[in-house]
């Protein structure tokens, strides 16, 4: 697969994230946190069962236990950002929460240099400054006082930067990037469901009641979505993909505008514009600059 097409995954999960914000946030009417976290990731390993089944059969070589622990240690990751961010999205708005989760545009390259001191290529580090202005554009330019819902969404950004990178890192190295996806899954769906049975109250008709946001966020957003981010990530870098996946706020808003009748503002339309030319310079700059590098 080649880096475009990569971004272009990439780019997909973005949208889709985009389009299941709406449903996320309003099944919390319905449903508890950890128990929508759970319902959601469990539906999502059914999604990518079959296709992880199928990658088992056509691998000429098996997993080692050290792949394994490494799937499980993406899931711990993925199940830490998603609770925190569903718990926190109970007590912030929707501005606040849609701006600070897009930190991790910015916490990736850094944490991949803190981390592995692996350095970006240059590009990435206006790029990624210009799509958390193009972000905080986007969900008003404002910010109320911050809550405890807006801390937990701070870490959940962080989380999400970390599940970025070790999935950027441990995909390329076991080539199983649908079997890594349906590992973290189930770990997400079965640590959630350990949590709520034993901190909340959920019954059948709660459950149902959410049905169909559950349905779209576990086939789609997680099932369809994060499994892309996974095989998309085989073929491009940590940083770069942040930014490509932050175009969920831009799509969020487009989805907003043309489903729900939303009228964007200027404003908004400026930070739309800021993250489509970040995404794009990312995947140009560094492509003009090896053309150059090479011609004679």
């Amino acid at each position: 697969m080649t880096h475009g097409r990569a971004n272009i995954l990439l780019l997909a999960a973005g949208a889709i994230w985009g389009l299941g914000f709406v449903a996320q946030s309003s099944a919390m009417s319905s449903v508890g946190p950890f128990m929508f976290v759970a319902v959601r990731f469990l539906l999502a390993a059914l999604t990518v069962l079959p296709f992880a089944v199928r990658e088992e059969k056509n691998s000429h070589e098996k997993l080692t236990r050290s792949d394994y622990y490494g799937f499980f240690f993406i899931g711990v990751l993925l199940f830490s950002g998603a609770a925190l961010q569903q718990i926190g999205i109970m007590t912030t708005s929707v501005t606040n929460s849609g701006f600070l989760t897009g930190l991790y545009v910015v916490m990736v390259p850094f944490l991949a240099v803190l981390l592995f001191w692996q350095w970006p290529h240059p590009v990435v580090w206006p790029c990624a400054m210009t799509a958390l202005a193009g972000i905080y554009l986007l969900s008003g330019g404002q910010l109320d006082g911050l809550a405890i819902g807006d801390w937990l969404t701070v870490a959940c950004a962080a989380f999400w930067a970390l599940q970025i990178i070790f999935v950027n890192r441990i995909a390329i190295k076991s080539g199983r990037p649908i079997m890594l996806a349906l590992v973290q899954f189930v770990v997400c769906g079965v640590l959630g469901l350990i949590i709520a049975l034993g901190t909340e109250r959920t019954e059948v008709f709660s459950v149902l009641a959410a049905a169909p946001e559950i349905l779209f966020a576990g086939i789609f957003s997680s099932g369809i979505a994060f499994t892309l981010q996974a095989v998309g990530q085989r073929f491009t870098t940590a940083p770069q993909a942040a930014i490509m996946l932050s175009s969920e706020a831009l799509f969020a808003a487009l989805f907003g505008a043309l489903i729900l009748g939303e009228r964007m503002s200027i404003q908004g339309a400026v930070g739309c514009a800021l993250i489509f030319v970040a995404m794009i310079a990312v995947e140009l700059v560094p492509a003009l600059r090896s053309r150059a590098d090479v011609r004679p």
